[in-house]
């Protein structure tokens, strides 16, 4: 009566199919509802776990990516922490100024510009290595400049660099026309200035036309502006048969074979695509 019990004596016990006491009772993933029972996983199969950690990496680069944009926001913050000097001593042009806002006009540099006949433009050195990782290189060594505390800017007229510095102190530029665009977009590069540079960039994009695409195109190009080089190629290849004809373009094909190139390379990607 108790000799040999039955698959079915086993079933009245309450226990599924292949759940006796050998083997584990049937887990399902929480996720797809998988049989999980073989996998060695608690409640979650193979494939939603590696599916889970894609999830995961990705929300790890968009956290790191708000962090990068956070800091860049809290370094153009800071721009707004200390007064430019340059307007004070545009307004006095010498002697010591004793106020209460002294120590704020006190600048340990100063910044000359091609322009032989004027005066030198001040500012701070912490501003500077700050705001430039190229003037920080320049000023922390032992360079000719942290030693004399004088940099010759020699490629950028005295307005500009006024315009420059007072950026770096404000985050704020008056363009007052496409030049003084580009001088300040050639700054923002050789500086690594990146606010000032994306800004001024995305002023030159709005001005881009047939008659000046092939001067911005080449402009673009020189300094590393991608989205003005993406804007300028765009209306060249929507008005290539015009201008071709025009005498920049012949110029361009003995100065620059290589970007001419490209732009036929665009030309054709885009009309083929």
């Amino acid at each position: 009566m108790f000799g040999g019990t039955s698959a079915s004596s086993t079933h009245s016990f309450g226990f599924a199919s292949g759940s006796g006491f050998g083997n584990p009772p049937c887990q399902y993933c929480l996720s797809c509802r998988k049989d999980v029972r073989q996998e060695n996983v608690v409640r979650i199969c193979k494939q939603c776990l590696e599916g889970r950690n894609d999830e995961i990496k990705g929300l790890k680069a968009a956290n790191e990516e708000l962090k990068r944009q956070i800091e860049e926001l809290d370094s153009k913050v800071n721009f707004l922490s200390w007064s430019s000097p340059v307007d004070h001593y545009q307004h006095h042009s010498g002697g010591d100024h004793e106020d209460d806002r002294c120590s704020c006009y006190a600048p340990d540099v100063l910044l000359i510009a091609s322009d032989d006949d004027v005066k030198p433009v001040p500012a701070h050195v912490a501003i500077l290595i700050n705001k430039s990782p190229v003037f920080k290189a320049m000023l922390r060594n032992k360079m000719t400049e942290s030693q004399t505390g004088k940099i010759n800017i020699s490629e950028v007229s005295y307005h500009d660099l006024c315009a420059f510095v007072n950026y770096l102190y404000t985050s704020e530029v008056n363009l007052v026309d496409d030049q003084r665009a580009q001088d300040l977009l050639a700054m923002g590069e050789k500086y690594e200035v990146k606010h000032l540079k994306a800004y001024c960039e995305s002023f030159l994009r709005s001005k881009v036309n047939p008659s000046n695409a092939l001067k911005y195109l080449t402009f673009a190009t020189k300094y590393k502006a991608e989205d003005l080089v993406e804007t300028s190629l765009n209306v060249i290849i929507e008005n290539m048969n015009e201008l071709k004809l025009q005498d920049e373009y012949k110029d361009l094909t003995e100065k620059d074979p290589h970007l001419v190139i490209h732009i036929y390379e665009s030309y054709h990607e885009k009309k083929s695509s």
